[in-house]
């Protein structure tokens, strides 16, 4: 089995794909659990965020992962084929140290990748998919986004998806602490918006939320107000800004609630940023002259501010990461040694049984001590050695130089 990395992401795929392509977190174990009965893979985790939808696998066959991946969201193959990447072994390491590192990211170094991808590996885990392969592959990827992270500048200046979302919002409103602000959902991207907007200290907060519980805790942390999800379209018009991160299949807000809202606004802009995957918000919506919809795409736009001393921590973090990856690929080689190990140490032990067994016998005989010794030193050095001989005295001449240098690498044996 070989490790593959394979998907699609925010470089080789648009938006409108990549929201047919994600997996919701309640769906992973079915999916995985298919992909396991299928014996399509040996090992397998998902990881699925708004920029990305990766399996990571032990396989003998990544064509078939493709097939599969088209099969479950029911996309035509032709379709998915072009913006799919499949990386083998070396090449998938480095991915993953790269993506884990914030390397890959939309927004350079931003942080919050990890704590993705330490919930793929935990559901994997859950599944019952995650192997020994796996699980070394995402434990070093932590060490390796730790050291780039602290020994880098990599997080220095740099703009995350909830402080671009303050930025866009800026772009329309000279300051946003004159406005409401309408966070639909109750996640870990909703809590880390509110927690950029609440610096702002704008007008009003309010979380919505199909789980009212949730939505007061969070709103009670940033002095806020909570409301359940079906109270959207009577309050949307009351707020300015309005950013969306919910895991519905479907749009929380349609075109004809933002045109309810503009009228009751009397045409006052809103500012609208969908973080979801799949989209919260129709795409219609952006058709309207008085609203200013942002999607996660857009928010590489503003990435700007200390760019250069990023681009220099990019330089030592991919250092890192190659001697990582180097690391890495010889704990694999070793891995794939210890059968091969297993069965020359067996063997081995075989003959020297066999050679005691018999120097017993002899010396159970009554014969010369010494004899019986030379015998089996003799015995057991033949023995051992019968097989690299033969290997050597093969009629193959194209490969008895390079046998002799093996044998000689092996035995650790100097030239002459």
């Amino acid at each position: 089995m070989q490790l593959f990395a394979l998907g699609i992401n925010h470089h080789s795929a648009p938006l409108n794909l990549r929201e047919r392509v994600a997996f919701q977190a309640d769906v992973q174990a079915e999916a995985l659990a298919s992909l396991m009965r299928a014996k399509l893979v040996r090992e397998a985790a998902i990881l699925s965020t708004c920029n990305r939808t990766e399996l990571y696998c032990a396989t003998e066959r990544p064509e078939a992962i493709a097939d599969w991946l088209a099969e479950w969201h029911r996309i035509e193959l032709p379709q998915l084929a072009p913006h799919l990447f499949t990386l083998p072994k070396d090449q998938a390491v480095r991915h993953v140290f790269r993506v884990a590192s914030g390397l890959d990211s939309m927004v350079l170094g931003e942080a919050q990748i990890l704590g993705q991808m330490k919930q793929a590996a935990r559901l994997a885990d859950e599944a019952g998919a995650l192997g020994a392969l796996l699980h070394k592959l995402f434990q070093k990827s932590f060490s390796v986004a730790k050291e780039v992270r602290s020994t880098t500048a990599i997080g220095a200046n740099v703009v995350s998806m909830a402080a671009a979302a303050v930025r866009l919002a800026e772009r329309i409103f000279e300051s946003v602490d004159s406005q409401r602000v309408l966070f639909i959902g109750a996640g870990e991207m909703v809590e880390l918006c509110a927690a950029h907007f609440a610096g702002a200290k704008p007008r009003q907060i309010t979380i919505a939320n199909r789980t009212l519980t949730r939505a007061e805790a969070l709103a009670a942390r940033f002095g806020g107000q909570a409301v359940g999800l079906e109270k959207v379209p009577e309050i949307l018009h009351q707020h300015d800004i309005v950013v969306s991160c919910t895991a519905s299949p479907l749009p929380i807000i349609g075109l004809g609630m933002v045109e309810s809202a503009l009228k009751a606004r009397r045409r006052r802009p809103m500012v609208m940023v969908d973080l979801a995957v799949p989209r919260d918000i129709e795409t219609e919506v952006a058709s309207l002259d008085d609203v200013f919809i942002y999607t996660v795409d857009d928010l590489a736009q503003i990435v700007q501010a200390g760019i250069e001393s990023r681009q220099q921590a990019v330089v030592q973090a991919e250092a890192i990461i190659s001697d990582e990856v180097s690391d890495f690929l010889h704990w694999i080689e070793a891995r794939d040694a210890v059968p091969a190990i297993r069965a020359l140490r067996g063997h081995a032990e075989d003959l020297r049984r066999a050679e005691l067994e018999r120097a017993l016998q002899r010396l159970a005989r009554g014969e010369d001590a010494q004899e019986v010794l030379e015998a089996l030193s003799h015995g057991l050095t033949n023995k051992l050695l019968h097989g690299p001989t033969q290997y050597l005295n093969r009629p193959d001449h194209a490969e008895a130089g390079d046998g002799a240098d093996l044998i000689r690498r092996i035995f650790n044996i100097g030239r002459r």
